[in-house]
């Protein structure tokens, strides 16, 4: 099993480089299976996934995720994997964290976006929750490209949900690639890559 990760922030380039990738594999046989995460919640959204889908090589198999876990058992075991991607798997994640750890505390606030206090254990929940997203991607019988976002560079988001999903796609992120064969940053449509570059810092020498 070999695992890529490409991260990035929007627009920069992420997923056009893991479908190059993917069509490069394609091309010697092996199937593509995409999974993707976005819902049609308006307009917008809806011309943003149809320009996704159009510009989708031909023979990609696409796999509409309906939550954010069970989805990866519908996955060939022989299938190259694109997670596209890990920050809205994450965010359907901490929705469906929300809804079950909310409706068990009714002093909960009922805006996540805006909760003066989260519900109770709603953060323990989600930890375990994306550990267990993480682990099932990286423990996958077949070869694996996650595409995932760099969130931490914007300012602190005001409330206290979006501070936790940044942090936790931040170590989810970390984790991924602490482990991945190949990881490459994508900015302004060229790639770094972060294989070669060093876990620690030092001390600059003469």
């Amino acid at each position: 099993m070999t695992l890529v990760v490409i991260t990035g922030g929007a627009r920069s380039g992420k997923s056009r480089a893991a479908e190059q990738l993917a069509a490069s594999r394609a091309l010697a046989g092996m199937p593509v299976t995409v999974a993707v995460f976005g819902s049609e919640s308006d307009a917008e959204m809806t011309d943003r996934i149809g320009h996704h889908r159009a510009h989708r090589p031909e023979g990609f198999a696409t796999l509409p995720a309906e939550d954010s876990l069970s989805w990866l058992a519908a996955v060939p075991a022989d299938a190259l994997l694109v997670v596209d991607c890990l920050g809205t798997c994450v965010g359907r994640a901490m929705l469906e964290v929300w809804d079950a750890c909310a409706a068990t505390d009714t002093a909960a606030d009922g805006d996540m976006t805006d909760a003066a206090e989260l519900p109770a254990g709603f953060e323990a929940a989600f930890v375990a929750k994306l550990s267990a997203i993480v682990s099932a991607i990286a423990e996958r019988p077949g070869d694996t490209i996650v595409v995932t976002n760099e969130v931490g560079d914007g300012v602190v988001p005001a409330f206290a949900t979006g501070r936790i999903f940044r942090d936790e796609l931040g170590r989810a992120n970390r984790a991924l690639i602490d482990i991945a064969d190949a990881a490459y940053f994508a900015v302004g449509g060229r790639l770094i890559d972060l294989t070669v570059a060093p876990r620690d810092i030092h001390w600059p020498t003469d």
